[in-house]
């Protein structure tokens, strides 16, 4: 594969090619327009004589009478007028001195015409026209010598042809130093981002404040560095946290199965300890399979196949199973669901899965003889299903990282209980891949409210 030039020596080329046809185009049409000025003028004085020739031919009587008054006019003039007249039959009457030397020598049509000639290497603009006096019509024939001119012209297309390749040289140069100074800040650009790695990602680009194009790549470089940003700490932070999260498991197994072979221990005490290894096994598998979950979610990769599905089946039987969990807590676990279908594109597994974490999370944070309500309604094109628990609350300084992975705001409580501190990050992912959200409002000592926001399916969405 050829390489490309440089960016500054392609806008170099284009710019000489973009001026080389300009000055072409250019030349061409102020030499035509330069030749075609001077045939215009010479034209006209041309018809401003002939005219005069004209008028002298009308007054006169018959061709004697013609020729004499042509002669009068040559010998005032000194001879220097290029001009003959023909009869009809075309004969010449009369042909000045200069005319009989350069002039055509027989008389063209009786029309009125113009053309340029060359006869012995002068050219001439001949004007020819009929001129009727006296049942007698004569062809006149009026010439101007073109040779200052043609000089004129050619010396004007020698300095075209000489002076352009200079000025596209000189405007190349030009062209090439401007590119180098327009792109100098981008060199400051890449060298500035080139200097930006893992270990300072929180460096900026210096933003030039010219309301131009580079001013925006800056900024847009910048919005960029700020995802990576963010994607690089979470990334390190969600390593770190399921690090840590893994560690108290494994350590908590390795250390109940050293204690158990340090003596002999009978059946029963063996079998209790395996008991509590696979309590942690358990405990371990399932944020294992969360984590792949959120990984492959982050990666794109967990993408839900969405199918039209009733949403109040679907909240109806999380609910069933949660009811298990509530009545060993003594929770009232109360439902109201629409007896009619309410119909959304979604995937019904995962949905379930939604509604489970937040009956769960209601269940494990409210204290026995509480009270969770799951309800669910159809308000601006959605389906909104809420579930209001009489729990502990969450803290306003912590409701608004409660959907952070690994975020817990109480530790030991929530470890007592079981939890990783990923089912509510997994339960927003769900609802955002549904094109939906999920929301939380609590206070201490008062409970929490989630809301589950799902766009409708396109057609009988309603009830």
């Amino acid at each position: 594969m050829p390489t490309r030039l440089p960016i500054r020596l392609r806008i170099t080329a284009w710019y000489f090619a973009v001026l080389a046809a300009g000055f072409g185009l250019f030349g061409l049409a102020a030499f035509y327009g330069m030749r075609t000025a001077i045939l215009e003028t010479v034209d006209e004085n041309l018809e401003d004589q002939v005219e005069g020739v004209r008028q002298l031919v009308a007054r006169s009587a018959g061709r004697i009478e013609v020729a004499q008054a042509l002669r009068a006019i040559e010998e005032i003039r000194a001879g220097s007028d290029l001009l003959q007249v023909a009869d009809a039959s075309g004969q010449w009457i009369y042909r000045s001195r200069t005319m009989t030397h350069f002039g055509p020598a027989v008389a063209g049509e009786a029309k009125h015409s113009i053309s340029t000639t060359q006869p012995d290497g002068v050219p001439l603009r001949l004007l020819t026209v009929a001129v009727a006096a006296r049942n007698e019509t004569y062809v006149v024939q009026l010439a101007y010598p073109l040779d200052d001119f043609q000089e004129a012209l050619d010396r004007f297309r020698r300095v075209l042809l000489l002076s352009s390749p200079l000025l596209l040289l000189l405007a190349s140069v030009g062209g090439y130093w401007l590119s180098r100074r327009a792109l100098a800040p981008v060199d400051q650009i890449t060298w500035e981002a080139r200097s930006i790695s893992a270990q300072n990602l929180s460096s900026r680009l210096v933003v030039p404040q010219t309301r131009d194009e580079l001013q925006r790549l800056s900024e847009t470089l910048n919005g960029m560095l700020e995802r990576l940003e963010r994607v690089f700490r979470r990334v390190t932070q969600f390593t770190a946290d399921a690090s840590h999260e893994l560690r108290t498991p494994v350590a908590l197994m390795r250390t109940r199965a050293e204690i158990a072979l340090r003596r002999s221990r009978s059946e029963q005490e063996y079998g209790e300890t395996l008991r509590q290894i696979l309590q942690d096994l358990e405990r371990t598998s399932s944020l294992i399979e969360n984590l792949m979950l959120l990984a492959r979610a982050d990666s794109g990769a967990a993408a839900l196949e969405r199918t039209r599905m009733d949403l109040a089946e679907a909240l109806g039987e999380s609910c069933r199973e949660a009811k298990a969990l509530a009545d060993k807590k003594q929770i009232d676990l109360r439902t109201e669901l629409p007896e009619a279908p309410i119909w959304v594109e979604g995937h019904a597994s995962s949905l379930r899965r939604l509604f489970l974490i937040l009956l769960d999370n209601a269940v494990k944070y409210t204290p026995p003889q509480g009270r969770v309500t799951v309800s669910l309604k159809i308000s601006d094109e959605c389906a909104i299903a809420e579930i209001h628990d009489t729990g502990i609350g969450i803290a306003a300084e912590d409701l608004p990282h409660i959907f952070e992975r690994f975020f817990r705001a109480d530790r030991a409580r929530s470890r007592e209980t079981g939890g990783t501190g990923l089912g509510l990050a997994i339960g927003r992912w769900i609802a955002e891949a549904h094109g939906g959200t999920l929301g939380a409002a609590s206070s201490p000592g008062e409970g929490s409210v989630f809301q589950v926001r799902i766009p409708l399916a396109g057609e009988g969405g309603g009830q």
